[in-house]
Parts: C-alpha cells; sequence; structure tokens
C-alpha cells in the first residue's frame, strides 16, 4: 500500500508543470515601452543601445525595439526584438547564442519545467496557456506572445484557415 502511494506521489510530482512565464527575466509581456527600455538598460546581456534600438512602424504606429547582444561575448543571446502593441509589449523574441547553448538543452531545460509542448514538428515545439504562447523555434529562437492580444488580433483580422491547412486537418481526421 505504501509502495502505491509513494508511486503515486512521485507520478504527480513527475507531471506537474509550472504555469508558462509571462516573459523572460524582468521583461515581461504588458509593459509600456518606457519599463521594458529601463529593463533593458538594467541588464547588458540583450546589448540595449537606447532609443537608437527603437523604431516605429509608420503604418500602425506599433513599437518595436531590436537589440544586437552579438557584441557581448558572455550573453546568452544574439539579437532580441520586443514587439509592442497599442503600447503594451506583445512579443518577445530572443535569438539565442548557439556558442553558449544548443537546441536540445534549452528544449528539455523547457520540458523539465512546463511539461510536453501543446504543439511540436521539426521546426518548432510551442506550449500555450490563457495568457501565454511560448515557442523554441529552430535553429535557436525562443519567443513569447501574448496570447489574448494574439486572438483579438486573430479575431479582428478575420483570420481563416488556408486550403492546404484545412486539407491537412482533413487527412489527419481520416487517419
Amino acid at each position: 500500500m505504501k509502495k502505491n502511494i509513494l508511486a503515486g506521489l512521485v507520478l504527480a510530482a513527475s507531471v506537474f508543470c509550472y504555469a508558462l512565464p509571462a516573459g523572460y527575466g524582468t521583461l515581461k509581456l504588458g509593459m509600456t515601452v518606457d519599463e521594458v527600455k529601463t529593463e533593458l538598460k538594467k541588464n547588458s546581456d540583450f546589448g540595449y543601445l537606447g532609443d537608437r534600438d527603437v523604431t516605429l512602424s509608420p503604418r500602425t504606429k506599433d513599437i518595436l525595439i531590436e537589440t544586437d547582444a552579438s557584441r557581448n561575448p558572455y550573453s546568452f543571446f544574439t539579437r532580441c526584438w520586443f514587439q509592442f502593441v497599442d503600447d503594451k509589449l506583445f512579443s518577445i523574441t530572443l535569438n539565442l547564442n548557439g556558442k553558449r547553448l544548443d537546441h536540445y538543452t534549452v528544449f528539455a531545460s523547457l520540458v523539465q519545467k512546463y511539461g510536453n509542448p501543446a504543439t511540436i514538428n521539426p521546426q518548432r515545439a510551442g506550449w500555450e496557456d490563457d495568457s501565454v504562447m511560448m515557442s523554441l523555434e529552430r535553429p535557436l529562437t525562443l519567443k513569447y506572445i501574448d496570447a489574448a492580444v494574439f486572438k483579438k488580433m486573430q479575431e479582428e483580422a478575420g483570420v481563416q484557415k488556408t486550403v492546404e491547412e484545412k486539407a491537412v486537418d482533413d487527412f489527419l481526421r481520416g487517419l
């Protein structure tokens, strides 16, 4: 009896997953541009050089911060992008330094912390909850996206599946 209870506790602990992070370190989805700039200035790993790394999309008036961390040999990043929608941080894209990390190590760490990905294919592994979409993409890019804002943008755009996506769905249903 004790062995069964212990085995059950071990199994329960092995499938327990933490909630997905709302960003990396002190950079969280939903932050304002000024809050993100302040946090980037505090951490030289991102290679943030100030306002010259900030651009404004002429069409949408949305802000993008692009940093180059490749000059820092100790950084785990090479390039990073912070995209804002309605003046709130919507997505974080971190290109990771392949000289310091490898895809498998990052993937294994994410699986250990957050469980198996909800979606996986040779190019991308994705985790998702109600508030965050997180993905690890090849060759070595980690992305965080505000799930609620993304879904709202899809609804407003009226995005529908392509003919090819529908064909794949039909094929998979027939298996």
